[in-house]
């Protein structure tokens, strides 16, 4: 590390300190630069007197609540939290976002149509409540128990309090069914008076990324949600599709009932509802469903008031850009005819049978334009990075707000859409077998000069308004000597970059890296020993795949190693066994010569390789191991515990 770069950052940052400790102002946040105003007061290509979202968001609004709290009475969503953004138009944020966000801030309980209602704005999803002959049905019971509880408290003083007959997750995402228990018990749907009601395939998907990938996805989330940011127009300013600072207790009931293919129909308490399968579109297990009598079609996500996300930022596989435009063809040829209003997973419906027609038919278009364009140019050698610089919607499709990038955006939709063809690698041979980034980050440096050299490039370029070339300089001078002075300066760029985002993710990232650049947070290594409802309601042959994602090769060595396994609630036996160093699991076996026998419930079993204490587990939940207790603790030591990682620093 340069001595002399160090030493400026020490002077900078006591000249900047008070006597009460006060942060220096190298890092506090900063206003909006001229670059920044000068690019945010460009007019928004779409016409400024379309009101049509205005009254579509506003239509059949019956009341709503101040805020959301837990059983302690902590505020866990401020519902008037976003009200400066119909007040105010600061130049901290893009126009056209600050418009969506206004938009999304319009909460409470809405009715859509006859019998058909919908609570959007008090938590990332909307929940839509359908009258049955002597109940509700619920579709999409929101994220959290404590938002679920609210708004059915919501609709009981509106609509009369009457028993949920049936539950509904339209897709695989968390926004869509962790507020479930907030909705209905555990009781209800074990003694049948609650069917939940899912898309084939479901539950291998959930697990796919809320646990298989859930720690890096968790990780990004923080980022893609903002959820470091303070809610203001230097912070967090939503997420595009519905409002930020997202908060309380995820859970989750099985579903126990499938539905497998288009046009399967279910009829709930008297009520008539026709699915469409649309796997592989906004999510790998999704459906949409429609309401003959009311003439209502339910879109879930794939449509939206947003360009959606073809691959998302926080990580996930890429989406089949022309499924989901042949979904939306389909969607025109089953319903639109019969459809008097769509409504839609967040944001607000659309009404009245020639606005759903034109809204199907311009999403639609909007995701084979994108589709087909990033494949021809794909097809003449361009690469992800250029083909998402250059790609742009036709005015006729760019004009509409529905089409603006507030979630998803035209750049990283291509690239996501190359990645589904061609995969990471773009066909450059020096990015076959890249330097790592730290390695590579030192020498960049060393070329320019030093540390020095490249701070000053850094800078000159953020001072000339060249906002993404010196996020490019200075996130490599982080890289290889995160000094206070370069983290300083790359957080002012990210900044800038940030408040200039139409796309809400995009501004999230951003400033979540400023934050944090800022304001190093401390590593976080939990100790796992929670259990959640996802975990509980596994198959047990999933969670033994996600088991060997845990496993460190270096900590198990190479001795052999098998354990039976006795699930004793279940009624399940399983073999878990090492070879060469991974971690395999047999359902429906066991072994004469295995190490050691394990016995227990299936909680006590997740918990057992969750880091909870052996010897409490064996007084007090039911555990009993014959044989080597030392093969399973060699087990278990060999098992990673995931926390934080550092995103914009090595």
């Amino acid at each position: 590390m340069s001595t002399r770069i160090s030493m400026v950052a020490l002077v900078i940052a006591l000249a900047g300190s008070s006597a009460t400790g006060q942060t220096p102002r190298l890092l506090d946040q900063k206003p909006a630069s001229a670059k920044t105003r000068e690019v945010l007061a460009k007019p928004i290509p779409t016409s400024a007197e379309d009101r049509r979202d205005f009254d579509f968001s506003e239509r059949g609004f019956m009341g709503t609540i101040p805020s959301v709290k837990d059983a302690n009475g902590r505020v866990l969503r401020d519902l008037t939290a976003y009200d400066w953004a119909a007040k105010t138009k600061p130049d901290t944020v893009n126009p056209s976002l600050l418009r969506a966000t206004a938009l999304s801030a319009r909460s409470g309980l809405f009715k859509v149509t006859d019998g058909v209602y919908q609570v959007r704005g008090v938590d990332a999803a909307n929940m839509t409540i359908v009258e049955t002959a002597t109940g509700y049905l619920i579709v999409d019971p929101l994220m959290f128990k404590e938002t679920a509880q609210a708004a059915m408290g919501l609709v009981y003083a509106k609509l009369g309090q009457r028993p949920v007959r049936a539950v509904i997750y339209t897709h695989s995402h968390g926004d869509h069914y962790g507020g479930v228990r907030g909705v209905v018990t555990e009781a209800d749907v074990k003694a049948g008076k609650v069917a939940i009601i899912a898309p084939d395939g479901f539950m291998r998907e959930l697990i796919s990324e809320s646990v298989i990938a859930g720690p890096a996805m968790g990780r990004r989330t923080q980022y893609h949600a903002g959820s470091a940011l303070k809610e203001d127009p230097q912070g967090l300013v939503g997420i595009g599709v519905a409002l930020g600072h997202l908060e309380g207790t995820s859970t989750f009931l099985a579903p126990t009932d499938t539905v497998t293919r288009t046009g399967e129909t279910r009829r709930i308490d008297g009520v008539d509802i026709e699915f469409q399968m649309v796997p592989e579109s906004e999510a790998p297990s999704e459906f949409n469903l429609y309401l003959p009598k009311q003439r209502a079609l339910l879109i879930a996500e794939t449509a939206s008031c947003s360009l959606h996300n073809v691959q998302t930022l926080r990580g996930a596989r890429p989406r089949d850009a022309l499924r989901w435009a042949g979904y939306l063809t389909e969607d025109l040829n089953l319903y639109a005819g019969r459809s008097d209003v769509v409504m839609m997973s967040h944001c607000w419906p659309r009404f009245g049978q020639s606005e759903v027609r034109d809204f199907l038919t311009k999403q639609r278009d909007t995701y084979k334009f994108l589709h087909d364009q990033t494949v021809r140019r794909m097809n003449m050698g361009e690469t992800p990075t250029e083909i998402g610089d250059e790609l742009q919607l036709p005015e006729s499709l760019a004009k509409e707000w529905y089409n603006r990038g507030y979630y998803g955006t035209v750049s990283h939709n291509a690239k996501g859409i190359y990645d589904r063809y061609l995969g990471w690698f773009d066909g450059v041979p020096a990015n076959l077998n890249p330097l790592p980034t730290v390695e590579a980050a030192k020498r960049y440096v060393a070329l320019a000069g030093g540390p020095e050299k490249m701070l000053a490039a850094g800078q000159a370029a953020a001072t000339s308004g060249d906002y993404r070339w010196a996020a490019e300089v200075l996130q490599k001078l982080v890289f290889a000597q995160p000094t206070l002075e370069a983290r300083a300066a790359l957080a002012d760029v990210y900044e800038q970059l940030g408040y200039q985002s139409e796309s809400g993710l995009w501004r999230n990232f951003y400033l979540s890296a400023t934050k944090e650049l800022r304001d190093p947070p401390k590593a976080q290594f939990p100790t796992m020993t929670r259990i959640s409802d996802t975990m509980l309601a596994m198959p047990t042959g999933s969670y033994l795949e996600v088991l060997a994602t845990r496993l460190d090769p270096a900590r198990i060595g190479d001795a052999p190693l098998s354990l039976n396994m006795i699930v004793k609630d279940r009624s399940e036996h399983a073999l878990i066994t090492l070879s060469n160093r991974v971690l395999l699991g047999e359902m429906g076996a066991n072994s004469d010569t295995a190490n050691a026998t394990i016995e227990a419930p299936w909680a006590t079993i997740l918990q057992l390789f969750s880091g909870a204490r052996l010897a409490k587990l064996e007084t007090e939940s039911g555990l009993k191991i014959a044989g080597d207790k030392g093969a399973v603790e060699r087990l278990r030591s060999a098992l990673t515990t995931f926390g934080n990682f550092d995103i914009v620093t090595p």
